[in-house]
């Protein structure tokens, strides 16, 4: 609930003398009770619960006659059926004008064709109320719909939605789904209109999904509902033939007539006396169809008659009952009686016999080629044939040891005559059996000879090439290292010593400054590579990490501390604004330095927007108010709608004043507790975006966080995530691998690496492992990390390897995410860049974030630790080790709990028979596994 108060309130000051008694706020305060009538208790401070104290922000009338009405309003968790309120008035000079008590709901509403209900907003202001909504009458569900109210009674963010039903159309307007009137269709679900039925169709009635073909027209199962019914094509035209030979025809034809309005039409050739022998060109297998006009047949008998039939159809002609076609009868002509003679073999390899024959004696034909077939010696059927014009022909490719039957035959201007008898031959075999084809020997001779010769070449080219790199090395030891100084790539790493300027400046020409990067560390050279390599890589497991890599001219943090005058560091980086321009409303929090408030920011020409101010204490310190303005001097360099926006400073007048955007749902980690289980995986994953993207920014910058956690991401009323909070930030220093040493001061242990806290070296990595643990709080909806643990038993557990378990939920693609952010290795990190892509490629399939990830303990050292809960016996782990090999081994030890397998060494594994290095390896790491969770457990008072 809200209550409104307009009140007025005269300044203490205008009272004569010294008024003690006066103040100039007043404080709202609530009962709640559920009996159904019930009176408010009599007054005791402790029966009231303070709602806020309230002043007058607008301003005090300073005399009787000039009064200015201030108006206030709060918001009330109310958790029971009644509530009474009350003012308290401690000498304040007051009068209430008017009290509004009021709720608010986000109205009624259809969208999306999709009805949302009259819905009340959430108990805080930073509350959403997510309501779930249902399909309009004709529609269905295309993805879950839904729809956030927000506090201020406003619907957001709509997830999913539905979808007019085919036969219905979508009415923008209304939000409605119309029937399709008749004549009419829509044959799909969308937002398409109804559409006039295609030609030879009809839709007689209202709400079809497609139209009836009319009577003699039809539709394929492929064609689309859009496309007119057609019909089967009219038979071919003017079918001829044309005898090639005594075996072989060529039919021909036109196309039909009319070709039913498709453009498909295929033929098809039935000949009601051809055997299996008979082949087609274009080919036709088992009655499939061509789309040539011309069909050659061969493989026919002479002085046969055959009768063809010719059909034309389309994709429709299956569902029509007469089919259309053409017929043709044709009688082959009678064998020629040409004939060769006298084949013979003429040479015998391994695979290979060359063939000659004599031909034919036919004084009145010309001959146009022969054709020579073999086969296996049985296997007739099974026969191949190449076509020659000479009368001789080598056959290759044949199989060793093999008997084979040669035939010929000719073809002459009258025909093809008949094949010759069969003559058999046996093909050789290679060297080393016991029997050789003619001139087998010699060509093993000549090969065997070859080979000799090509080794001792070899031989002689590699002793030359020794003898000459061992000269060039002994030349370069008598020079000065800088000379013998060079680049090689093999497989993208560096192998030899490494031409860097930072190392070997005289690789490099001088007369121009190049920026690089090394290991994401700023290196400056005076020079440049003649031919630079672009990117130069090193490789750390299955990850492959820019070593050196060339960049264009960008902008770059720089530290305010580094300035001689802080003061000079405020004045280039923030915006001075006039006092005069900014409206306080109400405090909305309170800092290290002084209140955070809400108010109106109103520059000259320049629409009116609504700020979050952070004032200074009055009386503060010179240092305090330069470490307060130091904050706006970092942020004021920053823009990216993913990091705070800084508006301005007030310095010239007080209070001193920093001017931010203003994000209306607070913080994330509060956000997140208020709004328990009411996002979708999806819209968490985009808020983990939103971060990761922020992070990129900050450290393509050289800048490092330092204190990256939920409570410093700022929400807006979009649900866009901005990092905030630049206190405890520093910038990377160039030297010492981009890392800076703190002094003294608090770390947020259960947000920072280990590295971190064993050395305080802080990196852009360790920003990484700040956000792993970011994803963390979002994924479990703000809970703390490590729970109650105390942040000594935080860092023992982390060292030894403990990782936290994946949030109830929590797609396995993000917690795997998570895992790689807590490498203990910080070079083993993704960057902040990888990272952004990897949410990208989650965000565009979301089917991959299905998946949940198992809840388990997890070691730096990549294994699943053992579950406790599950596995009770020594069997037990081996088996989920698969080592029950080894049962036997363990049972003769008389080792029965795993707290005694926890203690075990490499030697207590040798002593018990396991030899195999690998199988030693995986129990260790196991082991090791084993004792982390143990110690772990007893931190925690679990008992196993």
């Amino acid at each position: 609930m809200y209550i409104e108060v307009k009140f007025s309130m005269r300044d203490c000051s205008l009272f004569p003398g010294t008024a003690l008694s006066c103040k100039e706020t007043f404080s709202l305060l609530y009962y709640e009770f559920d009996a159904a009538t019930k009176e408010p208790p009599f007054w005791e401070p402790e029966s009231y619960k303070l709602i806020d104290r309230i002043a007058a922000d607008e301003g005090r009338f300073t005399n009787s006659a000039d009064i200015i009405i201030n108006a206030e309003v709060r918001s009330i968790p109310v958790t029971k059926k009644g509530v009474y309120f009350a003012f308290r008035d401690q000498g304040a000079c007051i009068s209430l004008l008017a009290i509004k008590v009021y709720y608010i709901t986000c109205p009624e509403i259809t969208k999306s064709y999709t009805h949302f209900p009259t819905t009340p907003t959430g108990a805080e202001v930073t509350s959403i109320e997510q309501a779930a909504g249902v399909c309009v009458a004709h529609a269905r569900e295309e993805s879950s719909p839904s729809f956030l109210c927000t506090g201020d009674g406003q619907w957001s963010l709509l997830n999913g939605g539905c979808a007019c039903l085919p036969g219905y159309q979508a009415n923008l307007e209304k939000q409605s789904c119309d029937v399709c009137p008749p004549l009419k269709y829509k044959d799909s679900v969308g937002a398409a209109e109804c559409r006039a039925c295609p030609d030879h169709s009809a839709a007689p009635h209202a709400g079809a999904s497609e139209c009836r073909c009319d009577t003699g027209y039809y539709r394929a199962v492929s064609d689309p509902r859009a496309m007119p019914c057609t019909r089967p094509p009219s038979k071919p035209q003017n079918i001829t033939v044309n005898f090639v030979d005594q075996a072989t025809v060529i039919l021909a034809w036109h196309p039909p007539m009319n070709d039913g309005g498709r453009t498909d039409t295929l033929y098809r050739v039935i000949c009601d006396a051809c055997g299996s022998h008979v082949s087609y060109s274009p080919p036709q297998v088992a009655d499939e169809s061509f789309n040539a006009t011309q069909v050659t047949i061969s493989g026919l008998n002479p002085v046969t008659t055959y009768r063809f039939q010719v059909f034309a159809e389309n994709g429709v002609s299956d569902q029509a009952r007469d089919p259309q076609y053409v017929d043709i009868t044709v009688t082959t002509e009678a064998s020629v009686p040409s004939m060769v003679s006298n084949v013979r073999v003429t040479s015998v390899k391994s695979t290979e016999i060359s063939l000659a024959w004599d031909a034919p004696s036919d004084p009145f034909s010309d001959i146009e080629m022969y054709e020579v077939r073999y086969y296996v010696r049985g296997l007739q059927n099974n026969s191949s044939s190449i076509l020659t014009k000479k009368e001789e022909s080598s056959l290759v490719s044949l199989r060793q040891r093999t008997d084979y039957g040669f035939q010929v035959r000719a073809k002459t201007t009258h025909g093809w005559g008949e094949y010759s008898a069969p003559v058999y031959k046996k093909t050789g075999q290679l060297l080393g059996t016991a029997y050789v084809g003619d001139e087998d020997n010699t060509q093993v001779r000549i090969i065997v000879g070859a080979t000799v010769g090509a080794f001792v070449v070899i031989a002689v080219i590699v002793i030359m090439t020794l003898l000459f790199l061992r000269r060039g090395t002994d030349e370069c030891n008598k020079k000065q290292p800088s000379d013998c100084d060079t680049l090689e790539y093999r497989n993208g790493e560096d192998t030899t010593n490494l031409c860097h300027p930072a190392l070997h400046p005289a690789c490099f020409r001088t007369g121009h400054l190049t920026p690089w990067i090394l290991n994401t560390s700023p290196v400056y050279m005076h020079g440049v590579l003649e031919n630079p390599p672009i990117v130069q890589t090193h490789t750390t497991g299955s990850m492959t990490t820019p070593l050196f890599t060339q960049v264009g001219h960008h902008r770059t943090y720089i530290d305010p501390h580094t300035y001689e005058d802080p003061n000079q560091a405020i004045r280039e980086f923030a915006r001075e604004i006039d006092a005069s321009y900014i409206t306080i409303e109400a405090i909305i929090g309170g800092g290290e330095f002084g209140d955070v408030c809400k108010g109106k920011l109103q520059l000259p020409s320049r629409p009116e927007m609504t700020v979050a101010i952070k004032t200074l204490k009055p009386g503060s310190s010179e240092k305090a108010r330069v470490d307060f303005l130091t904050e706006a001097s970092i942020m004021g360099q920053f823009e990216h709608p993913n990091v705070i926006f800084l508006q301005g400073v007030v310095t010239k007048s007080n209070p001193v004043m920093i001017i931010t955007e203003y994000m209306e749902n607070g913080s994330l980690d509060h956000f997140l507790r208020v709004n328990d289980g009411k996002f979708q995986v999806l819209q968490l994953v985009g808020m983990l975006r939103c971060i990761a993207s922020g992070m990129q920014y900050l450290s393509e910058m050289n800048y490092v966080h330092r204190d990256l956690a939920a409570r410093n991401v700022l929400v807006n009323a979009q649900l866009m995530c901005k990092i905030a909070d630049f206190g405890l930030s520093r910038e990377i220093e160039s030297h010492t691998e981009g890392a800076y040493t703190t002094r003294g001061g608090k770390i947020p242990v259960r947000w920072t690496a280990p590295e971190a806290i064993a050395f305080r070296k802080f990196t852009s990595a360790s920003d990484v492992w700040s956000l792993g643990i970011v994803m963390w709080e979002v994924m479990s909806y703000g809970e703390r990390p490590y729970w109650n643990w105390s942040n000594q038993d935080v860092i023992k557990s982390i060292e030894k390897g403990y990782r936290l378990p994946a949030p109830m939920e929590c797609p396995e693609a993000i917690y795997q995410l998570m895992l790689d952010c807590w490498q203990k290795e910080r070079n083993h990190r993704p960057n902040f860049a990888s990272i952004v892509r990897t949410l990208d490629r989650l965000i565009r399939t979301p089917e991959a974030l299905n998946k949940v990830a198992q809840n388990r303990c997890t070691t730096a050292l990549g294994l699943d630790s053992v579950d406790m809960t599950q596995l009770t016996s020594v069997e037990d782990w081996l088996a989920s080790l698969k080592m029950s090999r080894y049962v036997e081994n363990f049972q003769r030890t008389g080792l029965t709990d795993l707290e005694e397998v926890a203690r075990l060494t490499q030697h207590d594994l040798t002593r018990f028979g396991i030899t195999l290095a690998g199988h030693q390896k995986k129990l260790l790491q196991s082991i090791h596994t084993l004792r982390t969770q143990l110690a772990v457990n007893m931190s925690e008072g679990f008992l196993v």
